[in-house]
């Protein structure tokens, strides 16, 4: 029989930590998974002794809720020495240390990292891979770099074949803190009451096979359940020692929802279904680009409007929508929620998602951006003094078949919306179309090279690109060619010879019209 993991309080579990180890955490986004007490507790313990210090940590998916939880117990002076991540926009107390130069950072594309965990698990010296090549991930750029006090080089560039890939660099985990529902009669490790599974299996297997210790966040002990083995995330015999937490939410926003878990559970509110503003041009210009079985992605943000105009034009069910944290088939939820979905036909592991991304599984994606350049290419990651990080932003925008990046044309810009178009009031005091971006995080060239197609879609102007840069190819009615699109941009596009304007469908108060479906 094996050894049942030995329970342990929070703070009993923090103390398992020694100086300089490696530390790898779990889950992502908003408390999606996150083993968030297990954190709050090395938090405290380093507040009181200064120890455990010195850490390496490693968090392929971004952990917090903007302001104090997930990674935000860890973002104290000394407690770590290095963080590498996928996503830092949820976690603003560590990126105060990252730009203060207090740690070394280190930002690389999530689905990247959750391969890396399994290639860790795998004794692996490291993943070879093309995502990233061109972004400021590839060493000939950045190397994914974040601050000045990050100075040895994770990634390298080889040539297998004779084409350019890249080469990470594994971590061996000294500790893995994980998060689950339940552990059964045997200690096995269930996810029956999570939005998403993340890297959960390969995280407890990289720290065994390292010779470290696991420790789970669960919600409950259930000794008079043995669980279907099938449906067993991390066994028993992997699982060192557990924590219970009974009062422990499904997200920071949610403490319990059937539907983000189920099919069969309700959606308790049509919220989701309201769009204003430019959003709703924005989305409702997006949905046109769909057709009958497309797969598709969706980012955070502005995109996460696409899947309410398809419920609305009744066409939903046609399509078939991923996020990169796992969850498949159901309805994206928006905001700081976002990561999970109501009504998911299937949740799998982030790497097994993944594997579909880079693999050219995606049809269409719909993603945010902050800078987009005369180039054609896209800064989503850092940008005017504000460090987000990339998270599964380059795995998705480099292996789509299509991508439209949405967003509006300029920051603080006053827009007004209706029927007949839009009138732009303040042209707005920050512009998205520069000289050249910040940080690359798309590479226009490379997509080009890869035969992508690419649109770059705002409130006011559809863009496409070619091989002399960005192409203006519709406008918005009541826009101006001149002064509200040309004298907002750092450069000036190429414009079509055959530029339309906007369809008025996209403004009309009616119930949405996808030309590519029968409706």
């Amino acid at each position: 029989m094996n050894r049942y993991p030995q329970q342990i309080t929070a703070g009993e579990a923090a103390a398992l930590v020694n100086n300089g180890q490696t530390l790898c955490i779990g889950g992502g986004g908003a408390g999606h998974a996150i083993p968030d007490a297990l954190l709050k507790a090395i938090g405290e313990r380093y507040a009181r002794e200064q120890s455990p210090a010195g850490l390496t940590i490693l968090h392929p998916c971004g952990l917090g809720d903007s302001d104090q939880l997930g990674l935000n117990h860890l973002a104290q002076p000394g407690l770590a020495r290095r963080v590498i991540g996928g996503f830092f926009g949820n976690a603003p107390k560590m990126v105060a240390l990252t730009q203060a130069n207090q740690i070394e950072a280190y930002n690389f594309p999530q689905g990247v990292l959750s391969h890396l965990m399994r290639a860790t698990a795998g004794g692996e010296k490291g993943l070879l891979t093309k995502t990233g090549l061109h972004t400021f991930v590839d060493p000939q750029l950045e190397g994914g770099k974040v601050n000045e006090k990050a100075v040895e080089d994770l990634v390298s560039r080889v040539d297998i074949l004779g084409e350019p890939h890249l080469f990470f660099k594994t971590h061996p985990v000294d500790v893995a803190l994980i998060r689950g529902t339940s552990l059964d009669k045997h200690g096995n490790l269930s996810m029956e009451g999570e939005v998403a599974s993340f890297a959960m299996l390969s995280e407890a297997q990289a720290a065994r096979v390292n010779g470290g210790i696991v420790i789970a966040q669960v919600q409950a002990l259930r000794p008079d359940r043995c669980t279907p083995a099938i449906q067993v995330k991390v066994p028993g015999a992997l699982i060192d020692y557990v924590v219970v937490e009974p009062e422990q939410p499904m997200t920071y926003l949610t403490p319990y929802d059937a539907s983000l878990i189920s099919k069969e559970g309700a959606i308790a509110s049509e919220e989701q279904l309201q769009l204003s503003g430019i959003k709703r041009i924005i989305s409702r210009r997006a949905a046109l680009e769909l057709f009958p079985g497309a797969f598709v992605n969706l980012g955070y943000g502005m995109s996460d409007g696409v899947p309410i105009v398809a419920r609305q034009a009744g066409v939903f069910g046609q399509l078939t929508f991923l996020i990169e944290q796992g969850p498949l088939g159901g309805i994206p939820t928006t905001g700081l929620n976002f990561g999970a979905m109501h009504q998911p036909d299937a949740i799998l592991d982030d790497g097994y998602q993944f594997d579909f991304f880079h693999g050219g599984g995606l049809d269409l994606a719909f993603l945010g951006f902050a800078q987009v350049d005369q180039y054609g290419n896209v800064n989503s990651s850092k940008f005017g003094g504000k460090l987000t990080g990339c998270g599964g932003f380059i795995d998705i925008s480099q292996h789509s078949k299509k991508v439209v990046f949405c967003g509006g044309f300029a920051a603080r810009s006053v827009v007004e919306t209706g029927e007949q178009g839009i009138r732009i009031t303040d042209p707005g005091s920050f512009k998205k179309f520069v000289s050249r971006v910040e940080q690359v995080t798309f590479s226009g060239s490379y997509a080009l090279e890869k035969g992508q197609e690419i649109l770059y879609l705002t409130e006011r102007a559809l863009f496409t690109l070619t091989a002399g840069g960005l192409e203006l190819i519709e406008i918005a009615p009541g826009a101006d060619l001149q002064t509200d699109i040309l004298d907002a941009m750092d450069f000036r596009p190429r414009i079509s010879s055959q530029l339309k304007t906007m369809d008025a469908a996209v403004f009309a108060a009616a119930k949405p019209y996808l030309a590519n479906f029968n409706q």
